[in-house]
């Protein structure tokens, strides 16, 4: 096997996040949702939470825990991006359901799901 591209690494790590939240009693609304036009921010995971909350899941991958880990590059801008596209995401919607912003860390210690990671204020 060769050496993956960077999409291949991305996906196998959203595969992994996705495969890890459904066993927590997720389900998956949307993978990859990006606004149109340039610019704009892209959610990793869409998911539905057995409450009823809708989450905005941005997964991190990490060789090491160097830099501070995978949860430290979700830094300010990245979290504005994130938040335009969930707006514009909900924009859609008849109805406006709960909403959440979390992370999901996959480094090489394990999985490390960061619920209310961030909020939209």
């Amino acid at each position: 096997m060769g050496i993956l591209s960077t999409k291949q690494l991305g996906d196998s790590a959203e595969d992994e996040a996705r495969r890890f939240l459904q066993a927590q009693g997720l389900r998956l609304i949307a993978r990859n949702y990006r606004t149109p036009g340039r610019g704009g921010g892209e959610i990793d995971l869409i998911m539905h939470a057995p409450d009823g909350t809708t989450v905005f899941v941005e997964v991190r991958k990490r060789s090491s825990l160097r830099h501070g880990g995978a949860a430290a590059s979700v830094g300010h801008v990245k979290q504005r991006r994130i938040i335009f596209a969930a707006r514009h995401y909900l924009m859609h919607l008849r109805e406006l359901p709960p909403c959440r912003f979390d992370v999901v860390v996959l480094e090489p210690d394990g999985v490390q799901w960061l619920q209310a990671a961030f909020d939209a204020s």
